[in-house]
């Protein structure tokens, strides 16, 4: 039986934390972040029955740092660091040979590197390597439903100078016919271009205004390290699909309200092998949930759980660069235990074949009264 562990933390401070202590709802979110502050880490769930098609078998614990990202953004990173080593800590004495960091505590700092430093021997991930393969899988087989070609395709990649983007944009412009470049950092941007101009692929386009890059793709990749949404109503072509990847959310909730023509999924949905349960260890009889369907995970939790059950006790993903190599063998682990793609979701809400239809006839009926596939006017 191998064993693992993985940090998660609350996204939203009223509604995540209220889960745990109910009386905060009552209370601003300043004042939730004034009280977790003072908190130390606490296991939140047991994970059982992950079993690879293998019969290797696995077990591990949810551990809960209590910082929101804006809290991780603003609090030292030191003060941050002592949290997450604590987190650390608790999986060694649990008896978990390897950690994954969900979410920010994978963003914050230099992503586990130094982490890693302060506990030397203890194998510790980000998942972003398996982050980046569901994400294209997910675009792509999307992108694909609604009735593009990706041969024929515009892709946009949103933070594209990241640790992911960087990597999902190399990987998209195998393939795609037109690929945009989006981030805040025009030279950044353009190292990236000139890496991918090597491998030869896809036309590319750099763009540092989100609404400009957005206004001819057929399919986006989002996965910026923003606090608030930078993907609104108006800045998505009719009949996109757009593969939210960030945490917190890219995409504006708006999108969902107002654009019915518009697929927004998010990105690393994974179906984990076995049957996975997630006990409470103060109420065995009561499961934890983050939102996703029974035996699905986000796909950086499934990287930390593949590499315990093929015994890869290493750092494999840290820092803020991913590459292709990563992503192609992670990969490979993935399909040698049995783990894929779970399915789309959107916005916590499971996506069926009766939406997509919807979408595309939606898609199709905008493109009828205007004569082309169009983008809705950004608001002035």
């Amino acid at each position: 039986m191998q064993r693992f562990a993985f940090i998660i933390h609350p996204i939203d401070a009223k509604r995540d934390v209220a889960r745990k202590y109910p009386i905060v709802k009552v209370l601003p979110e300043r004042a939730i972040e004034w009280y977790i502050k003072r908190r130390d880490p606490i296991v939140v769930a047991d994970v059982v029955g992950v079993q690879s098609i293998t019969g290797e078998e696995a077990r591990g614990w949810f551990i809960a740092c209590p910082h929101t990202p804006r809290q991780m953004m603003e609090l030292p990173v030191e003060f941050v660091y002592d949290k997450l080593e604590k987190c650390c800590r608790i999986a060694q004495e649990l008896g978990a040979e390897i950690i994954g960091l969900g979410a920010f505590t994978s963003v914050v700092g230099d992503g586990g590197i130094t982490l890693s430093k302060r506990i030397p021997g203890f194998a510790i991930t980000t998942g972003n390597s398996y982050t980046v393969a569901t994400a294209i899988e997910g675009t792509r087989t999307a992108a694909e439903m609604l009735g593009h070609k990706m041969s024929e395709s515009k892709v946009a990649v949103i933070g594209a100078t990241g640790s992911i983007g960087a990597t999902c944009a190399e990987i998209l412009a195998r393939d795609a016919a037109e690929v945009a470049l989006i981030g805040r950092d025009l030279n950044k941007l353009d190292q990236v271009s000139r890496r991918i101009q090597q491998a030869g692929g896809a036309n590319l386009k750099l763009f540092t205004d989100i609404a400009t890059g957005l206004r001819d793709a057929d399919a986006v990749i989002t996965v910026t390290s923003a606090v608030d949404a930078v993907v609104l109503p108006e800045h998505i072509k009719s009949g996109a699909v757009v593969c939210d990847v960030a945490r917190p959310r890219d995409v504006s909730v708006r999108v969902a309200k107002e654009r019915n023509d518009v697929l927004v999924i998010e990105g690393g949905v994974v179906a984990v092998p076995g049957h996975m349960r997630m006990p409470k260890p103060d109420k065995p009889d009561s499961e934890f949930s983050f939102g996703f369907p029974p035996g699905t995970a986000y796909a950086c939790m499934s990287e930390t759980m593949m590499l315990a059950l093929d015994g890869r006790f290493e750092c494999f993903t840290l820092g803020k660069d991913v590459n292709v190599q990563q992503v192609d063998e992670i990969s490979a682990i993935a399909k040698k235990h049995g783990f894929k793609l779970g399915g789309f979701r959107s916005f916590e809400k499971a996506v069926d074949e009766e939406l997509i239809e919807s979408v595309k006839r939606n898609a199709a009926k905008k493109s009828a009264r205007t004569g082309a596939a169009t983008v809705l006017k950004p608001k002035t």
